[in-house]
């Protein structure tokens, strides 16, 4: 088979980890075409990271035949815009998260997804890692006990006042960039859908949230804390914990294993440490996406996920007494 040709659209940072290193090792796919909204960084980041084909605007990337999926690392406020003009355009989407700016937008983007019967994965790439199965089969494999609460924290710092990540315009704040992550490693570890008892956020900017922090709840009666920073005093801060009546996994860096991490299942008189040594997660991520294009049924972050995490996003927020992020589609 073909290999898959994907073009970006944008040029942001991330897309160099997450599409183009991975596509130069995969026999599955391609970063074919790169179009940004200044065409000159286009041509820089074309010749840089060695893409064959570059375009003048994200028109007309879509418009090219030859590009049959597209990868989306555009600001917050632009996903479901774009989502949705690519699945117009018959292209596969890997869109980056958060799938958008709020639950309204994704629910908008899932119907289109349906109706086209395209493949439109969210980029929450931890998933696709080994060790995210090995997390889930030892929270669900019973040697923790009856779960009784997850803790989810997400922080890092990140003082340039100027990066799009502090837009409110551009759907910023640290629950949409950091938190996002922390509530889709409960929700996903919990294997269902929490309300939000209460949350608190401390802003940067007008509306513009640095540090929130909520409480969950889960029907059966489980618990959860979720901690997302972008001014955290300590450089990086990423993990999640699941308490169990009998033992605590604890894990660092559940979302970027490749840099570092450990898993840690500790009780009384008991303790083992695992380490994976399995590739990225954004090698394991655009194999997944190959696959889903191919007619793989094994997505595990699709529309309909994305629209539950948002969903939980927006009711922080308000919890938190300030108002979901606004997209373009709005």
């Amino acid at each position: 088979m073909a290999r898959l040709r994907i073009g970006c659209l944008g040029a942001a940072d991330i897309a160099a980890a997450a599409l183009v290193k991975p596509a130069s090792l995969s026999s599955d796919a391609t970063c074919y075409a790169i179009a940004a909204r200044d065409p000159a960084r286009a041509a820089a980041f074309a010749e840089r990271h060695h893409v064959p084909v570059t375009h003048d605007s994200y028109q007309d990337l879509l418009a090219d035949g030859n590009v049959d999926a597209v990868y989306i690392p555009l600001p917050n406020s632009l996903h479901a815009k774009w989502t949705l003009l690519a699945l117009e355009a018959g292209k596969h989407v890997l869109c980056e998260k958060p799938f958008t700016a709020n639950a309204a937008e994704a629910a908008r983007v899932a119907q289109a997804a349906d109706q086209t019967g395209l493949a439109v994965m969210e980029a929450f790439h931890w998933r696709y890692h080994p060790l995210a199965e090995r997390m889930l089969e030892i929270v669900h494999g019973g040697e923790l006990g009856k779960v009784r609460r997850l803790e989810a924290v997400f922080c890092f710092p990140l003082p340039k006042r100027d990066n799009i990540r502090w837009s409110l315009g551009l759907a910023g704040g640290a629950m949409m960039d950091a938190g996002c992550y922390a509530v889709h490693l409960v929700r996903t570890l919990a294997g269902a859908e929490p309300s939000v008892v209460s949350a608190e956020a401390r802003t940067r900017f007008p509306e513009v949230d640095r540090v929130t922090r909520a409480e969950l709840s889960f029907p059966d009666g489980r618990t959860a804390r979720v901690t997302a920073s972008m001014w955290s005093a300590r450089l990086f801060d990423m993990s999640v914990t699941v308490i169990g009546e009998l033992r605590t996994m604890h894990v660092i860096q559940p979302t970027n294993p490749q840099h570092f991490h450990r898993l840690r299942v500790r009780g009384p008189g008991f303790e083992r440490v695992e380490r994976f040594r399995s590739g990225t997660t954004y090698a394991h991520q655009l194999n997944a996406f190959a696959a889903a294009v191919a007619g793989s049924p094994t997505v595990l972050t699709p529309p309909g996920d994305s629209v539950a995490n948002m969903r939980v996003i927006d009711d922080i927020y308000r919890a938190a007494g300030l108002e979901p992020r606004r997209g373009a589609t709005d």
